[in-house]
């Protein structure tokens, strides 16, 4: 039986009089893949904020029944924000040694880069299939090429769970696929636990175990499937649930 990694228990954000979420409960389970959708402004970015320990929040979340604190202390954690964009093509840097960058959290002074770290780096690389970027520049990668050098960056530290927020949102198709399903082997034959916020919710059906609609507050928790079938679900959502669920 799969175990409860993370546990959130009326979780609350306000920014100033502003409340972005109210009272959000539920729970993830270890190996499940979670997208997490809903419109802009409906909370999404908050609540990965929340659960990252990044903003200060009411109400408690939990990994494995241990204190937010606690389990980002163990470095349990890979977290992709939103596109981080290389622009200058004369960054001096190579994709390796970004990927490499990714382990000097969990060192302590002086932060020094060993062989063995290359040697993870590529390891990594290789199961994500970009060995062949190792030594180019990364300023002069594609976005996709850098969006998955960084997902490598992310997961050299084996994390418990992968949290990306919008990682495809300025891919072209064929790189958002090729992105997504990169993603989706590392949930199903690696068993990594992925949160992943995104603003298609239709897309959710092809990657995700859960789908997670937020507006402020849970508006639904539950597979992909359920939510199609969901009376509730079509009551609230008209025409627009017939297009979400027929676009995966």
């Amino acid at each position: 039986m799969p175990s409860t990694i993370i546990e959130a228990k009326n979780l609350s954000v306000k920014y100033g009089e502003i409340e972005a979420l109210s009272k959000v409960s539920f729970k993830i389970d270890s190996g499940d893949y979670v997208g997490i959708v809903g419109p802009n402004g409906s909370g999404k970015s908050t609540l990965i904020k929340s659960i990252l320990g990044l903003i200060p929040f009411e109400g408690e979340i939990l990994f494995h029944g241990e204190s937010l604190s606690e389990f980002m202390l163990k470095k349990n954690v890979g977290y992709l924000p939103q596109k981080m964009s290389f622009i200058d093509q004369r960054f001096p840097a190579t994709a390796i040694e970004i990927v490499v960058s990714g382990l000097y959290c969990q060192k302590k002074f002086p932060k020094r880069i060993t062989g063995d770290d290359y040697s993870s780096a590529k390891k990594i690389m290789q199961t994500l299939a970009i060995s062949d970027l190792a030594t180019r520049s990364i300023g002069k990668l594609s976005g996709g090429q850098q969006q998955r050098i960084l997902l490598a960056r992310a997961l050299i530290v084996s994390p418990q769970i992968l949290i990306l927020d919008e990682p495809t949102v300025a891919l072209d198709p064929q790189s958002r696929e090729t992105f997504s399903l990169t993603v989706q082997k590392l949930n199903r034959e690696l068993g990594v636990t992925v949160l992943l916020v995104s603003h298609d919710a239709g897309s959710m059906g092809k990657y995700a175990s859960k789908l997670l609609y937020l507006d402020g507050k849970i508006i639904f928790y539950g597979t992909f499937e359920d939510f199609c079938k969901s009376p509730q679900m079509t009551n609230y959502f008209g025409d627009n649930q017939h297009i979400i669920c027929h676009r995966h």
